[in-house]
């Protein structure tokens, strides 16, 4: 058995309009724009990366904005259902009446004792923000529109919705380290056994088909790896149990192997090192487009294939 993750390290999404995107993640949500990076196999789409002040893993959301494409996702199984983030028990008013007054549609309900906020992004992505006294490893951003006493804490978890909750359990216990937790009505709560940010996932079936990727999808789940070691472990655990996982591959902030495990769901496995500032100083962070080495003979031919970003928009 490979040693257990101690929870998130980022969630990738699609979304559309990229200055739509990025202007509900900063300026909503208070996040801030730490990297804007093209997607390495296909490098006429961004890549976003919202984060807190630092970008730490189990802070990250990421989109690839597919605006020359315009597909729509569609929901169904093997994908992520939902992705939370941790708030301050305190700052549930707070977010209510923010989210609200931007126009956003708002559901509060409870969940295993705590209180959560249920909305969507202007893709249709849908969202959390769980109040709980747990851990976070967050740093505050000085720019956020939002009071540092109130900003976004790090990831509580993700919902992956599968046909069938068994297959994706076993991946869950026995290889990633998660123990069942709880039980509430059809939804099953997996934790980390070394605990963390982003240390939840919680399952649930659906009757639906296969999911579609498009936008207003997850695209895949990232799972924190302390080292090469470690991801070179779990490509032995996963490869002995008849998956197929990829080879380790350079992505500049950090070093990822992809599976898809039994349920259909995407996991990525992402070391903690060496961070955004690569390649940027922390009070650079996602002012420029950043390119790894590889790219930058070609930057000029990128920049020119990218769709149209409003430079204000950088944070």
């Amino acid at each position: 058995m490979a040693p257990s993750t101690p929870g998130l390290h980022h969630v990738t999404a699609i979304a559309g309009e990229p200055e739509r995107n990025a202007e509900f993640y900063v300026d909503t949500l208070g996040l801030r724009f730490v990297k804007r990076t093209v997607n390495h196999d296909d490098t006429g789409t961004y890549h976003f990366y919202f984060g807190d002040g630092t970008g730490t893993p189990g802070t990250n959301v990421t989109f690839f904005p597919w605006t020359d494409r315009g597909r729509r996702g569609e929901f169904g199984a093997g994908q992520t259902k939902t992705t939370a983030y941790l708030i301050d028990p305190d700052s549930v008013d707070y977010w209510v009446d923010r989210l609200e007054s931007g126009g956003v549609d708002l559901e509060r309900t409870d969940r295993f004792d705590e209180t959560v906020l249920r909305f969507a992004d202007p893709d249709g992505i849908e969202l959390e923000l769980v109040a709980a006294d747990a851990e976070s490893v967050a740093t505050p951003w000085e720019g956020s529109p939002v009071p540092e006493d109130h900003q976004l804490r790090g990831f509580y978890g993700v919902t992956l919705a599968v046909g069938s909750i068994g297959p994706t359990e076993s991946v869950l216990t026995g290889v990633l380290g998660y123990e069942r937790e709880a039980t509430d009505g059809g939804r099953r709560r997996y934790r980390s056994s070394t605990g963390g940010p982003g240390s939840i996932v919680d399952l649930i079936e659906t009757d639906a088909g296969r999911g579609q990727t498009g936008v207003g999808t997850v695209h895949h789940v990232a799972f924190e790896a302390a080292d090469l070691e470690e991801q070179r472990e779990w490509r032995e655990a996963f490869a002995e149990r008849g998956l197929s996982p990829s080879e380790i591959i350079d992505r500049t902030y950090f070093q990822s192997v992809y599976v898809r495990e039994p349920g259909g769901v995407l996991f990525e496995f992402a070391t903690t090192d060496p961070g955004f500032t690569a390649d940027e100083d922390v009070d650079d962070l996602g002012s420029r487009l950043a390119l790894p080495e590889w790219l930058e003979d070609e930057r000029e031919e990128i920049e020119a294939a990218l769709p149209s970003f409003d430079p204000t928009l950088e944070r």
